[in-house]
Formats: structure tokens, sequence, C-alpha cells
């Protein structure tokens, strides 16, 4: 089974993308502050991590940059940030 890392600081969000993720037949482990999502993210291999930018302790872009230091996992970043700075910010971060 694969493993997906959701990570977001809002509890409402994690749980909806748990349930959809589950029912597509992934396991789902949940992180709510970045230092949390980095520790998990060092710990585990994922499949895939879904990374809330705007977080707690450490925001998305601090942990997709120390995750990609050691893996390239597949990374989906949510985020309502929708300037081209973000957008050319996530793709030098190799964001999925």
């Amino acid at each position: 089974m694969q493993t997906i890392l959701v990570c977001d600081d809002d509890k409402e969000i994690v749980e909806a993308i748990d349930i959809y993720l589950q029912q597509e037949g992934y396991q789902v482990l949940k992180a709510y502050d970045g230092e949390e999502a980095l520790s998990y993210a060092h710990a585990e291999q994922y499949d895939g991590i879904i990374l809330d930018v705007m977080m707690p302790k450490m925001d998305g872009w601090q942990v997709c940059r120390e995750i990609r230091v050691n893996s390239q996992v597949p990374i989906i970043m949510l985020t309502a940030l929708s300037g081209e700075e973000d957008q050319i910010r996530g793709l030098d971060l190799q964001v999925d």
C-alpha cells in the first residue's frame, strides 16, 4: 500500500484529504506543523507528500527545502498564494 504524508495546520483540511486518499487505497500519515512534518519525512519513506505552505514552527517552503536535501519524493504544495514569485519558488524547490 502506498503511503502519503499530509501536512497542514488546519485539521479539517487534513481530515478531508485523508478521507479522499483512503478511499483511493492510500495509507495516510498526518502532521500539523512544519517541525512534525519534517520529523516524519526524515523517519519514513513516503510515496508522496502533500504540504501546506503556511504552517506554524516551520513553513512549508523550508520543510520542502530540507526534504529535498536527501529525497526526490513527489511533493504537492497546498497554498492560497498565487503570485508568480511563489510559483517560481515552488519550481526552484522542485515541487511537483
